[in-house]
């Protein structure tokens, strides 16, 4: 059959298609024609775009992109679960079905609820991207069901919104634990995520000139990203969010941990300079003997070992102080928009679940210390009435 003209040469084109009888090759150069006249589609062209190939193009694009690296290193990651089953199907030949099997058989091998739809989100950006360029008429990941693990009565019972922070009690017994056992800068950082908020990645990347003594203020302006945990291969990266670039004011007992600590290390340095020409002078707060910044992992795994000093058993990592610290403002009486403006508001539906927990809390206990304090009151009139009774 005729086809359109071309749109880069503008010749036009031979359709020819081969059948077993000249009704279906008619038929199947008819089908080829609609694709090129109606949606744009040249099989011809698509013959040859194997998954991985498409992939590739559209993580290629979406990196330069207002996307982090970490982020582009997962959608890495979540392209390779899908070269599993993927890797040499054409891009047009994947159907809704293979797509479904795909998510179901993650679930069956036991892949966390995130990593699955993480797996989903990246395929159905693939499949936009192939459908904005040509390469197929419709979206395989439409209509997916993502499986939900369903709770025994047994994990609803001993699931509780207080698992996901650190009660008064329990940061207290964690930070007089850091007095006693903590190491080298211990007691600074973790005052410091508990009474702040800050994401563990946020703290690592923290400059002394982001700290402000005279005004008590640290700005938030960057987190550090370290994909193979070398100290040397570190990247500042904007944070998480544009609501987490953030100024808020911190404790004085705070500030003032931070100022010893700021002047002891600057009289190290001044030592160390002489030892090490190669001193790293990148101005962190929290730093090597040589001048690295420290990992988040070193932060989790300081965490771990305090940890172990306490009476805590609840599975906690250095993520835990922001959701503490969301429960301690809550719990002072602080409202909900200016909570999520000084944590980056990272996680909205988290922080209204602790705020509405804590707040819901000290109704209660509010009522309880209404009943004991005037309980003499609130169970005279009862009691004159049932000695008027037996009268």
């Amino acid at each position: 059959m005729e086809g359109p003209p071309d749109p880069v040469t503008g010749k036009r084109k031979q359709i020819p298609r081969r059948g077993d009888t000249q009704k279906e090759a008619l038929a199947r150069a008819q089908k080829v024609l609609d694709d090129l006249t109606n949606h744009g589609i040249d099989s011809k062209k698509n013959k040859n775009l194997p998954f991985k190939k498409v992939a590739a193009d559209w993580l290629k694009t979406y990196s330069k992109g207002e996307v982090k690296e970490s982020t582009v290193r997962v959608r890495s990651k979540e392209i390779k679960l899908l070269e599993k089953y993927l890797l040499e199907i054409n891009i047009d030949k994947i159907s809704h079905k293979q797509h479904q099997n795909i998510i179901n058989d993650l679930d069956d091998q036991g892949y966390a609820r995130t990593t699955i739809e993480g797996v989903h989100v990246t395929a159905n950006m693939i499949m936009k991207y192939a459908i904005k360029h040509k390469m197929r008429l419709d979206n395989p990941c439409t209509g997916t069901i993502i499986p939900v693990k369903k709770l025994t009565v047994e994990e609803i019972e001993n699931t509780s919104l207080e698992d996901g922070y650190l009660e008064k009690d329990e940061i207290n017994e964690f930070l007089h634990a850091v007095f006693l056992h903590g190491m080298a800068m211990d007691l600074e950082r973790f005052y410091l995520l508990a009474f702040s908020g800050m994401r563990s990645g946020e703290l690592c990347a923290l400059k002394w000139t982001d700290i402000n003594f005279e005004t008590n203020e640290i700005r938030v302006t960057k987190t550090l990203y370290n994909e193979n945990n070398n100290m040397k291969m570190y990247k500042l990266t904007p944070p998480k969010t544009e609501g987490s670039i953030r100024t808020f004011q911190v404790d004085q007992v705070v500030m003032d941990l931070l100022k010893n600590h700021y002047e002891k290390q600057k009289q190290a340095i001044i030592e160390i300079k002489k030892m090490l020409p190669d001193y790293h002078n990148g101005n962190f707060v929290f730093c090597r003997t040589n001048g690295y910044p420290f990992i988040q992992k070193n932060v989790l795994n300081r965490m771990n070992r305090i940890l172990k000093h306490t009476s805590i058993k609840k599975e906690a990592t250095p993520h835990i102080f922001r959701h503490t610290h969301i429960s301690m403002l809550s719990e002072a009486g602080v409202d909900l928009k200016t909570i999520m403006k000084r944590v980056g508001h990272d996680d909205p539906e988290t922080t209204l679940k602790i705020y509405t927990h804590v707040t819901e809390k000290m109704k209660k206990d509010a009522n309880d210390k209404i009943r004991s304090h005037f309980a003499d009151i609130l169970d005279f009139r009862f009691e004159k009435q049932a000695t008027l009774q037996e009268m």
